[in-house]
């Protein structure tokens, strides 16, 4: 077991993610120690706010990467610029300055508003840390242990999704699955691919699960456990799932409503194809829940103990 600090970026400063933090560490014991990337002022008003009564120690950048962390414990990096376009921006880098660093291998972020951090320059919180630290070959796993999804295209508009699935891309993502599963969780995962159509038939005189999605598992299938392409209303039903444990899906809503629909809180989301391990709850901000203390911390507390065993 791995006891360096989990480094964790909390997100945008109005979101519920305090509230299930601070449920989490109360409801699960935690070995590695913590390190909180955020504005020291957001920090105290929650902290505040939810009567959170653990010892945070402040540690100033300089002098983190000195620092010896003990188990248990949670420390602070106050970012004191909290301008409110850049204020996140600023926590990754610091978490990700780290990371190059070496002092930890493992973050944890807090749900992003993709429109408003990310200036809809990226698809996703996924797609822009890929992209920091240069990764061209990466995949969104949501990831429950007895079933998880992977889409192989994320947070496209539906228009677009045909344009973009090929042969060579769900090639890609699926041994990106499989090698994680291998190298991460220590086994073979069975692969099922969903269809792009409608009983993965078409009308039209193109047939995408013809022409992209079966040559690509047949392309692999000696060297991977998968089958398909079927279809995706069939697929998750109970007699049916139990025979993958992951489902890969040619887009975001075809395999993320299934999954939130059978377990709901009960997964979490990790970036597939980084030099580290990067997770964060499956949900967002939620700003319309902030302060009323009723947030279900379930995906954090997964997402936590994830990476306390990693």
């Amino acid at each position: 077991m791995n006891f360096k600090p989990i480094l964790i970026v909390p997100g945008e400063k109005k979101s519920i993610f305090f509230e299930i933090f601070f449920k989490s560490i109360k409801s699960k014991k935690i070995i590695c120690p913590l390190v909180i990337i955020c504005s020291k002022k957001i920090l105290n008003k929650e902290i505040k706010r939810y009567r959170f009564k653990k010892k945070i120690e402040l540690v100033e950048i300089e002098k983190i990467f000195d620092k010896k962390f003990l188990r248990k414990n949670i420390y602070l990096i106050d970012i004191k610029n909290q301008n409110s376009r850049t204020y996140v921006k600023n926590c990754f880098n610091v978490a990700f300055k780290m990371i190059k660093r070496g002092l930890s291998r493992k973050l944890l972020n807090g749900p992003i508003n993709k429109s408003k951090t990310l200036n809809k320059k990226y698809l996703g919180v996924t797609e822009y840390i890929a992209n920091s630290f240069k990764q061209k070959k990466f995949a969104m796993l949501i990831y429950n242990n007895i079933l998880s999804v992977c889409p192989v295209t994320t947070h496209l508009p539906l228009k677009d999704v045909s344009k973009k699935i090929t042969k060579r891309l769900i090639i890609e993502k699926a041994t990106i699955v499989n090698n994680f599963f291998k190298n991460f969780l220590g086994f073979k995962p069975r692969i099922g691919i969903v269809g792009l159509n409608p009983h993965c038939e078409s009308i039209s005189k193109y047939n995408e699960d013809e022409k992209i999605v079966l040559p690509a598992v047949n392309a692999i299938k000696k060297k991977i456990n998968i089958k398909g392409p079927i279809p995706s209303d069939t697929i998750f039903l109970k007699k049916n799932r139990k025979n993958f444990d992951v489902i890969i899906g040619m887009y975001h809503d075809q395999v993320l409503t299934p999954i939130k629909t059978l377990y709901e809180y009960d997964a979490i989301n990790i970036t597939l194809g980084l030099p580290f391990l990067r997770v964060t709850p499956d949900h967002g901000p939620n700003e319309k829940m902030v302060g009323r203390n009723i947030s279900n911390p379930t995906s954090l507390i997964r997402a936590i103990s994830f990476l306390d065993k990693k």
